[in-house]
């Protein structure tokens, strides 16, 4: 049986405790491969703990692909390469313009909900900024952004995705459509490209002037074994939760994707962390960017989905090998966020109001998930859902005769818009059935579930009995 300390009277989960405490004795070779884990009741009852704390540690092992589930059989220990380095304890979608029509019910998987945010709030800061006393703000500020607002980036991302950087590395624009040339310049116009399939659409876009490689997507996230047969030297990723699949990179690839980059020193890794405030079951998944210790990995997100799309405050985050050439090549650019907007958002994080504005969404947006999850659970098996332990859309599956294109078109005649998975693809894949995304954050919570029905019966798809 696990030996296992945890202390009830400490701040920290008991399911965290359980779930760091598994995943060191694996990583440490305490726990071998292919062992078996003791059941969850038999766990609970040893440590004396309920069978749903145990649920969540194991299932949070098996989101990052540490132990396997066979079903009726138990949980396994993964396989594991070992990491270049081990660090045990570190201290956008845009909206498509081409439809102006507005719908009934629109499951974007870009919208946020706009009843929650925190107006009266962030009018005070503005209302407090915008005097003669910030005078100062209306000259050209820093080129990499405002010290205030990088400074509480830094302090955040350290919180909550344990991530170690200075303000000094990090660079904030209007969104990833513009930080991304950058990055791309910095690591030299020639660089082969190599992107996730599917994926953001915006990005195939910005690198036109360039032949973007494809990698496929499966449920480990990112195949990097085909990655390492092309030449790319610069791969886009979004780890934690893949877009558009939800796939969680497993943490057998994380590793081989880190010894990739380590094989080169032109090899580098873009990880874009666009939604990993939003998880559903467990904690956060680790970001990438956390386990390198090589200056490897270029982090990148937006405050598009914890906050609002239309503040257009993106930043990345720099390793420190790349900061001296990032002064050379861009120290003639100016920020492209205004210097009152950055400051607002500046003195909203350091009083703490971001933080409790993204425990109350939490709360909201897991709300919506499981009203959206819970109703098409009722139409299974003819609706399959995959992609559902995290962010604000998931994927569904019809196997229906039509097309996805029809499909499509029936909902907008019922004045629903969706949005196909083919909409992502940089290269064609053949999906068994027709496949969307559906997006929550946009809708209200009493309007999902008749949203669902109604384009269940303008599809003509039959409730279940249920199971």
């Amino acid at each position: 049986m696990l030996m296992l300390k945890l202390d009830k009277n400490k701040e920290k989960p008991l399911y965290e405790q359980l779930y760091i405490g598994i995943k060191y004795a694996i990583i440490h070779k305490q726990i071998e491969v292919g062992d078996k884990l003791p059941s969850k009741r038999k766990l609970a009852e040893f440590l004396n703990i309920s069978q749903t704390t145990i649920e969540i540690a194991y299932s949070q092992l098996t989101a990052e692909g540490y132990i396997v589930s066979k079903p009726r059989i138990g949980f396994f220990v993964e396989e594991l390469d070992e990491l270049p380095y081990i660090e045990e304890e570190p201290l956008n979608m845009p909206v498509d313009k081409a439809e102006q029509k507005i719908y009934q019910f629109d499951f974007h998987p870009g919208k946020i909900d706009t009843d929650s945010f925190p107006f009266s709030l962030w009018r005070k800061y503005a209302k407090n900024l915008y005097d003669s006393s910030s005078k100062e703000f209306l000259q050209i500020g820093d080129p990499q952004g405002e010290y205030a607002l990088r400074a509480e980036i830094s302090k955040y991302l350290y919180q909550s995705r344990g991530i170690v950087c200075k303000p000094e590395q990090i660079v904030i624009g209007s969104g990833t459509e513009h930080l991304l040339p950058m990055i791309l310049r910095l690591l030299e116009n020639d660089s082969i490209f190599a992107l996730e399939n599917p994926g953001y659409s915006a990005i195939p876009r910005i690198h036109l002037q360039n032949s973007a490689i494809s990698i496929p997507v499966d449920e480990d996230g990112l195949n990097v074994d085909e990655l390492e047969k092309t030449n790319a030297n610069v791969v886009y990723i979004t780890p934690s939760h893949q877009f558009p699949t939800g796939a969680v990179l497993s943490a057998t690839r994380r590793t081989q994707l880190l010894k990739w980059a380590v094989k080169d020193e032109n090899h580098y890794i873009i990880e874009d962390d666009y939604d990993s405030e939003f998880r559903y079951i467990g904690k956060p998944i680790p970001a990438l960017h956390g386990l390198d210790q090589n200056n490897k990995v270029i982090y990148i997100s937006t405050f598009t989905k914890s906050l609002m799309p239309s503040l257009r405050v993106a930043y990345f985050v720099l390793p420190t090998t790349l900061l001296p050439k990032y002064r050379e090549t861009f120290s003639f650019y100016s920020a492209t966020v205004p210097r009152f907007d950055q400051h607002i958002l500046a003195n909203f994080m350091r009083d703490g109001y971001f933080s409790k504005h993204l425990n109350r969404m939490r709360k909201i947006y897991r709300k919506k998930h499981e009203k959206l999850t819970q109703t098409f659970e009722t139409y299974y098996p003819d609706v399959m859902i995959t992609g559902d332990k995290a962010g604000m859309h998931i994927l569904i599956s019809v196997p229906l005769s039509k097309s996805e294109d029809q499909l499509k078109q029936i909902a907008a005649r019922d004045n629903i818009a969706i949005y196909p998975v083919s909409d992502y693809l940089l290269k064609p894949i053949e999906y068994k059935f027709p496949t969307f995304l559906f997006g929550f954050g946009g809708i209200p919570l009493d309007q999902i579930e008749v949203g669902i029905h109604q384009l269940m019966k303008c599809w003509r798809v039959s409730k279940s009995k249920k199971r």
